[in-house]
């Protein structure tokens, strides 16, 4: 039997004191974790180093370079990636410690993520099941270069699925939700104007209610009730605010 690798637990935060706990927590199988913080003024840090972690700081540059740098210092090259509102359950670290001690036969592993809204778990619609690749060996793969925004991690080689489902809680607030949808539209629209993309009138009436139409109908986001059609009116908003604003971009107005 191959030998069981080491793996290291790598965690982005910034003033998450109110979440981080549980998510330390949920990664105690790990053979180290590394939190990488960017500043925070919470009691992040503190608590991090009381519950065993190796805090770095590192001013943020970005999600992906964030990333890619606590990655980068990691004791293990097999590395689990989480943000610090998400938390393995007790199954996907069932089926995580199974693929580890036969070695990792895949260079990456991916499963699903379930975000929680309101009070309980969203499990259709564009919300779920969200899989995300954040078992991965750092030779073979990582955050490699792309944008600094809805970044994900790719590897050489084919990826397999994990049973289990990672926890996202995401949202304090639907402020905080809007908050964080406005940001993440103002770096999108700077990135796909970086990279030459140009939005057009149609961008903003056509891509919004299709992002609603797959979402809250086709991928039987309604099943969620109230909470999934809320959710999908707000993922259609933000979609609306990044082609608004690169359109104010591309004409000059976008400061």
């Amino acid at each position: 039997m191959p030998a069981r690798p080491g793996l290291s637990a790598c965690i982005i935060a910034l003033n998450e004191v109110d979440r981080l706990d549980a998510c330390l927590a949920s990664l105690a199988f790990c053979s180290e974790i590394v939190v990488v913080d960017s500043g925070s003024t919470d009691g992040t840090r503190e608590l991090a180093v009381a519950r065993g972690a190796r805090v770095i700081e590192h001013a943020f540059e970005g999600f992906r370079a964030q990333k890619d740098f606590a990655v980068s210092q990691a004791s293990h090259d097999w590395v689990l990636c989480l943000d610090a509102d998400e938390r393995v359950t007790p199954r996907l670290r069932a089926a995580i410690e199974t693929a580890r001690d036969t070695g990792f036969a895949a260079p990456g592993y991916r499963f699903a993520r379930c975000t929680e809204y309101f009070g309980k778990f969203l499990r259709h619609g564009n919300a779920y099941p969200d899989r995300v690749l954040r078992l991965f060996d750092r030779r073979r793969g990582g955050w490699r270069a792309g944008r600094e925004i809805h970044e994900h991690a790719v590897v050489d080689g084919e990826v397999a699925t994990l049973a289990g489902d990672l926890e996202h809680r995401a949202y304090r607030s639907l402020d905080d939700q809007l908050r964080r949808y406005r940001q993440y539209a103002t770096m999108m629209a700077a990135d796909m104007h970086a990279r030459g993309r140009r939005a057009h009138l149609s961008n903003l009436v056509v891509n919004p209610a299709w992002r609603f139409v797959r979402g809250w109908v086709l991928r039987g986001g309604f099943r969620d009730g109230w909470r999934g059609f809320v959710f999908a009116c707000v993922e259609a908003d933000y979609v609306r605010e990044k082609f608004v604003r690169l359109w104010l971009l591309q004409h000059g107005a976008g400061k």
